[in-house]
């Protein structure tokens, strides 16, 4: 049940977030494109949100495996801050 101030709004569950740790300076150019590009090769769909100095990338939980594998291979590290 949907409480009642909540009705209305769509919401769609079982997304995961990438931080880019910035932040980048306005001239530093392809930072989001280095990052996205081997998620494109790898059929991955994404919603990027840009703020002044963070991006943040996300993706659906079926696609992590495959995306950490993807950003692997093109050299991005994966730091986490869970313990």
């Amino acid at each position: 049940m949907i409480p009642p101030d909540q009705e209305g709004i769509a919401v769609e569950n079982g997304w995961v977030a990438f931080e880019l740790e910035g932040p980048f300076p306005f001239a530093m150019t392809g930072v989001l494109a280095s990052f996205i590009q081997p998620l494109a090769e790898a059929a991955i769909p994404i919603f990027a949100v840009s703020t002044f100095d963070t991006d943040y990338v996300l993706i659906k939980n079926e696609n992590l495996k495959v995306a950490l594998t993807a950003l692997g291979e093109a050299g991005h590290q994966l730091i986490s801050d869970e313990s």
